[in-house]
């Protein structure tokens, strides 16, 4: 469905492949974090951990904009764009 210029099923599925991403980055900052840890290297643990938690947030605020897309497309759809 396309709303104002935006094909929004193709938008969501762009949010996804980045989720999928992000998704990938957040096991190997968890992996890595524990790898850090089991050798000693505490500080570097934590940090990875706290990255992991930030890739967290990061794949909730995608979720959020997925959400978002549909009501913005339902709101705007009411919107007529004319070639000028």
């Amino acid at each position: 469905m396309c709303t104002n210029g935006i094909n929004t099923g193709q938008f969501e599925q762009m949010v996804d492949q980045i989720d999928d991403h992000i998704k990938l980055e957040r096991r190997w900052a968890h992996t890595l974090g524990h790898m850090a840890g089991d050798a000693g290297f505490p500080t570097v643990s934590e940090k990875m951990h706290a990255a992991q938690a930030l890739l967290d947030d990061v794949r909730a605020l995608l979720d959020e904009a997925k959400d978002a897309l549909e009501d913005d497309a339902q709101a705007s759809s009411n919107v007529t764009v004319s070639l000028v």
